[in-house]
């Protein structure tokens, strides 16, 4: 099992967090809640009717925790750094190590430029899968986008970042795909009884 950080607690790092955990890796998430979703409603995000960003993060953040991950909230990052295998990522309240490093920071690109990444213009320079220069580490969402910070583009860029993550751990191509009898064993015993 690795361990993947995620540095960021809006669409984006929910996303990764969601899929690197629910396909059983270590994940733990550092969110400071200074996402754009508390400004924001939904009426652009695919399978969502309407939905107040407040609403929409409290049962994203419910997801990720109901599959493992280790949400620090309130723990901002203050620094990363590339190790000898793998990543340190620093906090006021100590460091941690991890396999992988996905940053879901909005706009701030602070900690790809600390961490070494290669820019394009102002902007993190990645591949389809959302892994930057630095490998092993990811960059998604506004960090890597000029203009289009739509919460589904970034929930995509999450999720590429964590099924690249998956690919590389599990040594093929990984492709997380749910049936309705995944459902049934996933949360079945969360059914009330009738």
């Amino acid at each position: 099992m690795a361990h993947v950080a995620v540095v960021g607690g809006g669409p984006a790092g929910l996303s990764a967090a969601l899929f690197a955990a629910k396909n059983g890796q270590r994940v733990t998430v550092f969110d400071t809640d200074s996402t754009w979703m508390h400004s924001a409603h939904l009426f652009n995000y695919l399978g969502i009717g309407s939905v107040d960003g407040d609403a929409f993060m409290e049962t994203a953040r419910q997801q990720v925790d109901d599959f493992g991950a280790d949400r620090r909230q309130g723990e901002e990052v203050t620094g990363v750094a590339a190790g000898d295998s793998g990543f340190v990522v620093t906090t006021e309240e100590g460091e941690y190590d991890a396999d992988y490093l996905v940053l879901a920071t909005g706009a701030n690109r602070d900690l790809a430029e600390e961490l070494g990444c290669a820019f394009d213009g102002d902007i993190v320079d990645v591949d389809v899968t959302m892994e930057t220069s630095v490998e092993d580490a990811y960059a998604t969402g506004a960090m890597v986008r000029a203009e289009e910070w739509q919460a589904v583009i970034s929930a995509g860029d999450g999720a590429a970042a964590a099924l690249n993550v998956l690919t590389k751990e599990r040594g093929e191509h990984f492709h997380d795909f749910d049936t309705p009898a995944d459902a049934e064993a996933a949360f079945g015993a969360m059914r009330p009884e009738e």
